[in-house]
């Protein structure tokens, strides 16, 4: 089977044909802009209409070329870099260069049967960037808060016995009284430190209520150790769950896959440091929940412990044994939001 793989950038998209052996059938470069993108297309209808479009970065600078092609009936996978990265070497060219990133990508394409098709603006995309926008207010307020504190301890001494946090809104009140009546640069700032700091507490609740509605009913808020906010994690960084071929795929892309690492008669696995991050940490937050409140997984950490393993060893043995749970009720979802469609 032939196949065409397409590396993206903020200007170009360089294009490359191999045919059924791997071989560079044909080459081209095209702007990344809507007259760019009708000329691939036009160039890509040259070929074989059976051929398979690979994508790296189909969800950033690809986003606009992905949608056309698709609504154009053309079939687009989306490759992962880190395929790339090890074709590369085989592409026998020099160093690295677009044309040979999407001779990479094109290889990949024709080999590799199971890529997922890449993800077009949906109802998971808008969990996924509304998660994103909440973290970043989080992040901000944590950064405020810091610098409050800083100041607090300079401007009100021992003000931690009054006020416990910075984080509880009667407290930021009570923060608010004891500035009142001082003077100076500091105090002025500290007032603005915590006014800002008031404000991003309302944009991210805002941001939280939008995301409960949006998840409301979805069967992975049963799992215990799960909430809105890691649902809509769960789901915008997943996507349509029936891309993923087994439970192992999955627990794959979340990085909760022990990797094999055996030579000769050694056998043994390691920790995977790679996969998607973000699905890492919220399977890991799912099992810190769990570990605190819910008694079948103190229970399964008990024996983990019993058998030597320490407790971050049982806490990983917990991460990759919640894939399947989490597998299960996101196929529900997607089920019932077939049948709602």
């Amino acid at each position: 089977m032939s196949a065409i793989g397409i590396d993206t950038h903020k200007a170009t998209l360089a294009a490359c044909r191999v045919d059924e052996l791997d071989r560079p059938a044909a080459e081209a470069t095209f702007d990344n802009d809507p007259p760019g993108h009708r000329r691939l297309l036009a160039w890509i209808r040259l070929g074989d209409p059976a051929d398979v479009v690979g994508i790296e970065g189909s969800a950033s600078f690809g986003a606009a070329v992905a949608r056309l092609l698709v609504g154009a009936g053309v079939t687009v996978r989306e490759v992962p870099p880190q395929l790339t990265r090890r074709e590369r070497a085989t592409t026998r060219r020099l160093g690295k260069s677009d044309p040979g990133d999407a001779l990479a990508i094109a290889r990949v394409t024709a080999r590799e049967a199971d890529l997922p098709p890449v993800r077009l603006a949906d109802r998971t995309l808008d969990l996924q960037l509304l998660v994103k926008a909440r973290e970043d207010v989080v992040v901000e307020m944590t950064r405020v808060r810091n610098r409050l504190h800083a100041d607090l301890r300079s401007l009100l001494p021992g003000y931690g016995a009054r006020a416990a946090n910075l984080v509880a809104v009667r407290h930021q009140r009570l923060v608010g009284q004891l500035l009142r009546p001082l003077v100076g640069v500091q105090a002025e700032l500290a007032r603005r430190r915590l006014a800002r700091l008031r404000a991003l507490g309302l944009e991210e609740r805002a941001f939280t209520s939008r995301i409960a509605a949006l998840v409301e009913g979805h069967p992975l808020l049963a799992l215990p150790g799960v909430g809105p906010v890691i649902t809509a994690g769960l789901v915008g960084e997943i996507g349509d769950i029936r891309r993923f071929r087994s439970v192992d795929a999955l627990a794959a892309l979340a990085g909760v896959a022990p990797i094999p690492a055996s030579s000769g008669q050694t056998q043994r696995m390691r920790l995977n440091r790679g996969g998607n991050r973000q699905l890492n940490r919220a399977f890991h937050i799912i099992a810190l929940a769990q570990a605190a409140h819910h008694p079948p997984a103190q229970a399964y950490l008990a024996r983990k412990r019993a058998e030597g393993k320490t407790r971050r060893e049982a806490l990983r043995c917990l991460k990759r044994r919640l894939v399947r749970p989490v597998f299960n009720l996101l196929q529900a979802g997607a089920a019932e939001a077939t049948r709602a469609a």
